[in-house]
């Protein structure tokens, strides 16, 4: 331990590994906010662009979907890889801290995403999910293309 000390400038190896101040990672979590993200703003405007018009985080509908288009009876969830634990995906990971709360958490955000979506296709709405990874610059263009084509019927898929 003593070692471990001299090499770490006095610290141990738990304190040179801590990124924040005790109490700041809790405040910063805090304040990550679900609406209006950078790549929920991306969609919408390539969407808004191509002439289709929508609301947006509506609260009437189960999961508050991040875009509505009634005219087309399409729901649009734009997701974070992470935060809803997106399966073979690079950008999502657990983190090695505190497993047990973030593996419960991650869990529970994905039954729910997925118990939403079947009270909303029963309902008979079409429900597209796009993917955080799906929107990274060098596919980018080709998924927002697919998306409107899936939203006005024009796709087979």
């Amino acid at each position: 331990m003593a070692s471990e000390r001299k090499r770490s400038g006095g610290r141990s190896l738990r304190e040179r590994e801590e990124k924040y101040e005790r109490g700041t990672r809790s405040y910063t979590m805090s304040h990550i906010r679900g609406k209006d993200t950078s790549i929920e703003v991306l969609v919408r405007s390539y969407l808004f662009r191509h002439g289709l018009r929508f609301r947006k985080n509506d609260k009437r509908y189960p999961g508050h979907p991040d875009v509505v288009l009634p005219k087309y009876r399409t729901m649009v969830f734009i997701n974070g890889c992470f935060w809803h634990a997106h399966d073979h995906c690079p950008k999502y990971s657990m983190p090695k801290s505190n497993v047990e709360f973030w593996t419960v958490k991650l869990l529970r955000n994905k039954t729910r995403d997925a118990e939403q979506h079947a009270e909303l296709e029963a309902a008979g709405w079409r429900v597209i999910v796009v993917w955080e990874c799906e929107l990274a610059k060098a596919n980018r263009e080709a998924r927002l293309d697919h998306l409107v084509q899936q939203i006005t019927g024009t796709c087979d898929k």
